[in-house]
């Protein structure tokens, strides 16, 4: 019997690679049909309400200082600067030295 793969067969395959697919249990739950349960709905529909009413409430906040505008830039450069840092191998590769 040839095996099936999105209605197309496969041929090629050995039956040691292949893979077979189990009929789903009448109440088992599917991936695409309840991805998002009823309590997560709900948090992100008040999340959702709360980021389109808030600003609208809220009274307008100065702008913070320089140095915490520029903080997330000075983190950003450390982790490239820590990317980029060429690593000595042999320390990795021998734990006991």
């Amino acid at each position: 019997m040839p095996l099936y793969w999105r209605g197309v067969p496969m041929e090629g395959r050995s039956k040691k690679n292949s893979f077979t697919l189990k009929p789903r249990e009448p109440g088992e739950r599917t991936f695409s049909k309840n991805y998002f349960s009823t309590e997560s709905f709900l948090v992100l529909l008040c999340l959702t309400a709360s980021l389109l009413i808030l600003p609208l409430i809220l009274p307008v906040l100065p702008p913070p200082p320089l140095v915490i505008l520029l903080l997330p830039i000075g983190i950003l450069v450390l982790l490239m600067i820590m990317a980029f840092m060429p690593s000595d191998v042999r320390k990795i590769a021998s734990p006991c030295e």
